[in-house]
């Protein structure tokens, strides 16, 4: 397996330290668990860049004993979704709608790659995301990439800065299921976040 080059290395381990950790208190979290009753899978996300077709942001979303999603450095957020250090807990099917749709948009579209694990592999996805911690800008991939290259069934990851090398690392895995999601809204997302807020947990409950 390739390493990252040592530069970029330092690089990322230099901006770590100007991130800032989210932790939710854990009443917040444990009121937002949701198990999905889908198979035990792992998903990586990938936002695609529409004329330049490079990855603009990489995230995973885990379904395991609960789903959630990995989102390093992300800005994706919702009053009834806490996070603790990028990763964020409550992905119902109606927060997952929301998630995608904030990144749809003109000028990118998402890649969402799922694989099938068995319920230990899901398992110790759903830890690693967990004890990573907060993901500084621009290192969305190299979390990413770094989490799957340390799971079984997944080490043919290379270490990646770039989100369209990690979702194509992905996509040699045998047994992947793609879907690629489309939607001509603006560019200007704020609005939608801001209407998406307004929606109260009790009428996204699953």
């Amino acid at each position: 397996m390739r390493a990252i080059p040592a530069a970029l290395l330092m690089l990322a381990t230099l901006l770590a330290g100007c991130s800032e950790p989210v932790w939710a208190p854990e009443a917040e979290v444990q009121r937002a668990v949701y198990t999905h009753d889908a198979p035990p899978s792992i998903s990586l996300i990938t936002a695609i860049n529409n004329r330049s077709r490079e990855g603009g942001h990489s995230a995973l979303m885990i379904n395991g004993s609960q789903r959630v999603i990995f989102d390093p450095a992300g800005t994706w957020w919702h009053r009834t979704v806490p996070e603790r250090n990028d990763v964020l807990f409550g992905i119902t099917p109606t927060m997952y709608d929301f998630y995608i749709d904030y990144h749809a948009r003109e000028t990118y579209h998402m890649v969402v790659q799922t694989k099938e694990v068995s319920p230990e592999i899901a398992e110790l996805a759903l830890r690693r995301v967990q004890e990573y911690g907060a993901v500084p800008k621009t290192q969305c991939s190299v979390a990413v990439s770094r989490i799957l290259a340390d799971i079984p069934g997944f080490d043919g990851i290379e270490r990646r800065l770039w989100p369209h090398r990690t979702m194509q690392d992905f996509a040699r895995i045998a047994g992947i299921r793609e879907e690629r999601i489309y939607d001509n809204s603006p560019d200007e997302n704020g609005d939608l976040l801001g209407n998406q807020v307004m929606v109260a947990r009790d009428a996204v409950a699953e």
